[in-house]
């Protein structure tokens, strides 16, 4: 089983056809349906199953593809970790952070990292909580800014920075809380988990919109098209600028801090990241707390 038959097996995976798969790879379809049936050969269970004009993945698959990701991500990590040992402040650092804290918090964090560091080569990649854990549980990302890691994921805090979540509408009068339209973030999120755990507790069951995108919900409430729950650090400008003001509701503000997490081990040049966050006098207002045993 080499990387090249995992890296062609997650190509189809993501395409669904091995037609696809050999166009994103840049080989012959023929070379793929050979990898392809190497792995199912090295495995001794059919990964795939005919739908259509494509393929997709059978229970073995499904099971399989979660191990292959993880496998390419430790050796895309390895290879990383080795290069970086003797001069991490030449390395890489794969930085990922959720939509709030990746548009309003790690801009200020890499721009005064980059000035101190400017040889280390940075990635950032921003989504919804559950795409940017999965992401570095699979050793795709070294480090993820965002709320708290789930039990049991394997994922470690390192440091943490205070956070508060408010409820903020247009200026003027709102509507009740069990009438007024609650804006929500897209699936995935976890602000937006945090806002229907909110609603529960306090029994409410208001209308809710959906919008795709951290933006589109401040965007929104900004134009009274209802109340939102949202970081303080996104809404800091809003607030003060008076398009937005905070509603008081029973339980708000929330605490829900910043978190920087890892897996079990991280690079040295992502370890320089970590003391780069952790200390005040570098990374100024922006400066996380180390975590003890982080």
């Amino acid at each position: 089983m080499t990387p090249s038959r995992l890296q062609t097996f997650l190509a189809i995976v993501e395409h669904g056809s091995a037609r696809a798969a050999a166009q994103r790879l840049s080989v012959t379809e023929s070379a793929v349906s050979a990898a392809l049936a190497a792995l199912h050969r090295e495995l001794g269970v059919p990964l795939f199953e005919r739908h259509g004009r494509g393929l997709r993945l059978t229970d073995s698959g499904r099971v399989f593809a979660g191990y292959a990701r993880r496998i390419l991500g430790l050796i895309d990590e390895g290879m990383l970790a080795a290069r970086q040992s003797g001069d991490p402040e030449r390395g890489r650092v794969r930085l990922g952070a959720v939509t709030t804290a990746g548009e309003y918090l790690v801009p200020g964090l890499l721009a005064a990292f980059r000035t101190r560091y400017p040889q280390v080569d940075v990635t950032l990649d921003i989504g919804v909580r559950d795409r940017v854990s999965t992401l570095l549980a699979d050793h795709q990302l070294d480090i993820v800014i965002g709320g708290r890691p789930r039990s049991g994921s394997g994922l470690s805090t390192r440091a943490t920075r205070p956070n508060s979540l408010v409820v903020v509408a247009a200026p003027g009068r709102v509507p009740p809380l069990s009438k007024v339209t609650w804006l929500l973030r897209e699936p995935g999120s976890g602000t937006r988990d945090t806002t229907l755990a909110l609603l529960a507790a306090l029994q409410l069951a208001p209308p809710t919109l959906a919008l795709g995108s951290h933006g589109a919900v401040v965007a929104s409430a900004a134009l009274g098209l209802g109340v939102t729950l949202v970081s303080v650090d996104a809404v800091a400008g809003h607030l003060e600028q008076g398009q937005l003001q905070c509603v008081p509701v029973r339980g708000t503000p929330l605490a829900r801090p910043w978190h920087a997490v890892t897996t079990a081990t991280t690079t040295a040049t992502a370890r320089l990241f970590l003391d780069h966050i952790t200390d005040r006098g570098s990374a100024g207002e922006l400066a996380f707390r180390a975590r003890r045993g982080g």
